[in-house]
């Protein structure tokens, strides 16, 4: 436990990581990308990144071996080489396959210690501990937005910077993440891999699939606030509203006015 927050870990490692957060001043800055780190040897492999022998001609990254360079431009190409053999989802690491079996053998070897939730991942029960501590120690410099994960605010920092690292082979879009990109090759490749339990529709998307599975259980979670009608899609209501509404809405923008 930390004694500072009191948020708890699994390993003794990951608390002395997080401790650092708390106790140590992040004097050593990137001269590249301005990120700060608590530790020279911090900020020696960060810097690796920047220039080293392996690097990505799509996005300029680099990284430290032949072999994870081949897994990195994965999510450049969409490529997944990792299939399950239970539901056909595809992976670009074996690691992630392992993972994900353990959803259908319903494996769940990390246990909460403060509740009595279990999860298949570890980074599963990281991410639910928050639940309990509240703690977003990782803050945006240029707004309010605050996190708690790292790679959380990584991501979202590129909304400030409009980077877009993740580009599209077959085409010129580009995505701010590597799973957006994944759902976008989809397009390209006609793979359908999300399939509905109780009919043979598939979908490329996972969205999609729940949004059609309102189908089969009568869901209608958007209700017109006009007329309490309620539809299973959001743009189904946004279409009864300019077809039914469009003068009532008309009159209440004008009442808004006055």
């Amino acid at each position: 436990m930390c004694t500072v927050c009191g948020k708890r870990f699994v390993w003794k490692k990951t608390l002395t990581t997080h401790s650092s957060l708390h106790t140590a001043e992040k004097r050593y800055t990137c001269s590249q990308c301005g990120k700060r780190f608590s530790s020279s040897k911090g900020l020696g492999q960060h810097v690796y990144i920047h220039g080293g022998k392996y690097k990505c001609t799509e996005c300029g990254r680099c990284c430290t071996s032949k072999q994870n360079l081949a897994v990195h431009r994965r999510t450049h190409s969409g490529v997944k080489p990792f299939e399950c053999s239970a539901c056909s989802k595809r992976f670009r690491k074996s690691v992630h396959l392992v993972r994900h079996r353990r959803i259908h053998s319903g494996e769940k070897p990390y246990k909460c210690h403060v509740c009595d939730k279990a999860f298949s991942q570890h980074g599963s029960l990281e991410y639910h501990l928050v639940v309990h501590t509240g703690e977003k120690p990782y803050k945006c410099r240029m707004c309010d937005k605050a996190f708690s994960r790292p790679g959380d605010l990584k991501v979202h920092m590129r909304i400030h910077t409009g980077e877009k690292p993740y580009k599209c082979r077959m085409c010129d879009k580009a995505f701010i993440q590597s799973g957006s990109l994944s759902d976008h090759m989809r397009i390209h490749t006609g793979e359908k891999p999300y399939k509905c339990r109780l009919c043979d529709k598939a979908f490329s998307r996972s969205g999609d699939l729940n949004v059609h599975m309102r189908v089969h259980t009568g869901e209608k979670p958007y209700m017109c606030s006009l007329c309490n009608k309620s539809f299973s899609r959001s743009s189904n209501l946004q279409h009864h509203k300019r077809v039914q509404h469009s003068n009532t809405t008309d009159e209440l923008k004008q009442d808004e006015n006055v």
